[in-house]
């Protein structure tokens, strides 16, 4: 293990991050509630960008547009375990990625569950992806999602078969890490095996998630909550990404038997000895070649991409 990692796994356990994630669902929303008033959009520079704030269901979206045109696009849905916008850090991870991917990029500031149900997230993020079918051919547009924006860019599909069925899909998917509420005596058993590993995200989060996620409104769906239990089909190719020492790996064998269900091209990729969300960790030795793949797998739309 390189010194980077290990510093790493220091610095989160210094901070006490699983601690605070071990805490009830009403101390964690009331946490995340005081600490996001104080959320700023970064302002961003980039001289072969032009880089705006558009509105989509009243809600900011970063947009990072080539000046040399292009017809593809992405929409990066960052996550934050749906109590956290995106930090000023990811969105200039966002922006390297829009340059090295060639597409333009879209980052949606999407509804938080500190404030509203998950069902405003999922018609903010349709609203967002629709705005941009606007300007992009859909199969031309992709979607990346990691941890709880994982969940998000997979749940489109369900949303969309539910409710707007006949708006065309996004031409591809990566999701890296998501995770979802359990839903089985297997998933229980996976978790806590897991869980002696993950030096991030406890299993015990993911028991709570649900009372985060519907914030009071019992008429939430099902597969918003649980997402392996979610329509995918005329699904386009997916690709899931999880490090095998985190918890959410748990979910991988039941997203890929709902996948295997609805015929949906997949693919799994597992990190060994990784972690959650380890390819947007790329100043790491071992996760350096997991950023290097995920830029091909947009650039390509999942047709190629070295297995680590």
């Amino acid at each position: 293990m390189s010194l980077k990692y290990e510093a790493l796994k220091k610095a989160f356990r210094a901070i006490g991050f699983r601690e605070k994630m071990n805490l009830s669902a009403e101390e964690i929303i009331a946490i995340k509630k005081k600490q996001n008033a104080n959320m700023k959009i970064p302002e961003l520079k980039d001289p072969s960008f032009e880089i705006d704030l558009i509105h989509c269901d009243f809600f900011p979206v970063i947009r990072m547009i080539h000046k040399k045109k292009t017809d593809r696009a992405n929409l990066f849905i960052i996550g934050g375990g749906m109590v956290t916008p995106p930090r000023p850090d990811s969105i200039k991870k966002a922006l390297t990625f829009a340059r090295e991917t060639g597409c333009d990029v879209y980052v949606p500031y999407y509804p938080l569950c500190t404030e509203y149900p998950v069902t405003k997230t999922y018609h903010m993020i349709h609203e967002t992806y629709k705005r941009m079918c606007r300007d992009y051919k859909p199969e031309n547009i992709s979607v990346l999602g990691t941890s709880s924006g994982g969940n998000l860019a997979l749940g489109m599909i369900p949303y969309m078969n539910e409710n707007d069925p006949d708006e065309p899909k996004p031409g591809y998917i990566l999701a890296i890490s998501p995770g979802t509420c359990v839903e089985t005596e297997e998933e229980e058993k996976r978790l806590a095996e897991l869980d002696q590993k993950d030096f991030l995200i406890p299993a015990s989060y993911m028991y709570k998630a649900r009372e985060i996620l519907v914030h009071g409104d019992e008429t939430v769906p099902e597969y918003m909550l649980a997402l392996q239990t979610g329509d995918f089909s005329n699904s386009p190719k997916i690709t899931l990404i999880y490090g095998d020492e985190e918890t959410l790996y748990a979910f991988a064998p039941s997203f890929e038997e709902q996948f295997q269900k609805y015929n949906v091209t997949y693919d799994l990729i597992v990190g060994k000895g990784l972690f959650h969300c380890y390819p947007v960790f790329p100043h790491i030795k071992e996760t350096k070649p997991a950023w290097k793949q995920m830029i091909t797998l947009i650039r390509t739309h999942g047709s190629q991409g070295v297995n680590l």
